[in-house]
């Protein structure tokens, strides 16, 4: 009886046994799997989490982006507006200054034309008060020079008597006090002889020239030109010297000079014709 009660219960034991076994095995595998599945479930959170935290932070990005994009344009727009507003500014500032300028050339212009007239006052008074003093000094020294027949005839007497540094005084003194009388040729003669005797010969040649230049028709034309000739002579020129000649036989040939003039023209084998002379001497 016990051994088959207990038989019975072995029976029913391995029953029991064999039929929890697969329950107790599906109920592990699904454990194991709610497991997986919450654990996914809680990645998945997690990520989702993390997601929203960078989009979150993303879009705080672009906004705070946009955001300085937005000044920047303003600042941009802003910067343009008063850039343009100094432009037109600038530009007004400069036409004003260039009316300012130009006004200013134009009283410069007007203060140098005005000084420019001045100035020419000036130079014209200063002219004009040089010429009265000139005019005053040279009215003086004529009413401190002695009478011009008195000067002549003293400067004549001391040519005659050799007194040849105060002949040249008194003559030079007639020619600046009384340049213009008919004894002013005469004057240049006698003192172009004297500066011919002391052996200067080409100032001689220019007084004499003053003679046959601006008294041609005096007394002492024919004896200027003659003498004139013989001092270019002096001088070594030749050319000149004889053209000179030539000139005193062309014009006065009846006259003594004509005479003395062919007498140097033979002696230095020279024809009497030919080329004049000139009618200056080169200062």
């Amino acid at each position: 009886m016990n051994s088959r009660k207990y038989t019975t219960l072995l029976f029913l034991s391995a029953m029991i046994s064999l039929g929890l076994a697969p329950a107790w095995a599906a109920n592990k595998d699904m454990v194991q799997l709610q497991t997986q599945v919450q654990s996914m479930q809680d990645q998945l959170t997690q990520m989702k989490q993390s997601f929203d935290e960078r989009m979150g932070v993303l879009q705080h990005l672009v906004e705070q982006s946009t955001d300085n994009v937005n000044k920047v344009s303003t600042s941009i727009t802003t910067l343009q507006t008063n850039l343009q507003k100094q432009q037109s500014d600038s530009g007004s500032h400069v036409d004003q200054l260039s009316g300012q300028i130009q006004a200013l050339n134009d009283t410069l212009d007007e203060l140098k034309a005005r000084l420019a007239r001045v100035s020419k006052q000036l130079e014209d008074m200063q002219s004009a008060q040089q010429s009265l003093a000139a005019q005053q000094a040279q009215a003086q020294q004529m009413a401190q020079a002695p009478p011009p027949d008195v000067l002549y005839n003293n400067a004549l007497r001391d040519f005659n008597a050799g007194k040849n540094d105060l002949a040249v005084q008194e003559f030079s003194d007639y020619i600046k006090y009384y340049p213009n009388t008919d004894l002013a040729g005469n004057a240049y003669f006698y003192l172009a002889d004297l500066e011919y005797r002391q052996g200067n010969y080409a100032q001689a040649a220019k007084d004499y020239d003053q003679v046959v230049q601006n008294f041609p028709t005096g007394n002492k034309a024919p004896a200027a030109e003659l003498k004139k000739g013989f001092a270019l002579l002096e001088l070594g020129q030749k050319d000149d010297g004889v053209a000179a000649l030539r000139h005193v036989i062309q014009r006065y040939p009846k006259s003594s000079e004509a005479a003395q003039a062919r007498d140097r023209l033979k002696k230095l084998g020279a024809s009497t014709t030919g080329t004049t002379a000139k009618k200056t001497v080169d200062n």
